[in-house]
């Protein structure tokens, strides 16, 4: 069985997890997708295919995570991996 299959949103309207803005009632859209995602058995996994390299969502939230909080993610994992470089050299 595939990860979507079993995720939590497979069961809920997919409009609830792309919000129209990032304030007022998209606040609690967000909210309330985040809480979808929260009891989510497959998280990882979702998360995981919205960050991957290549592969990343560009809309939506995913994996618990909004378009901006991804974003900052995928730039701490890229500081990270120039620090550890940094570190080695």
């Amino acid at each position: 069985m595939h990860w979507r299959e079993r995720a939590a949103c497979s069961r809920v309207d997919p409009d609830l997890f792309f919000p129209s803005g990032h304030s007022g009632p998209s606040l609690t859209q967000i909210d309330e997708a985040k809480a979808v995602c929260g009891g989510c058995p497959v998280l990882e996994q979702c998360l995981d295919c919205a960050v991957g390299v290549g592969v990343g969502q560009v809309e939506g939230i995913w994996g618990g995570l909004t378009v901006g909080e991804r974003r900052a993610m995928r730039r701490r994992g890229a500081r990270r991996g120039k620090e550890t470089i940094t570190t080695a050299a």
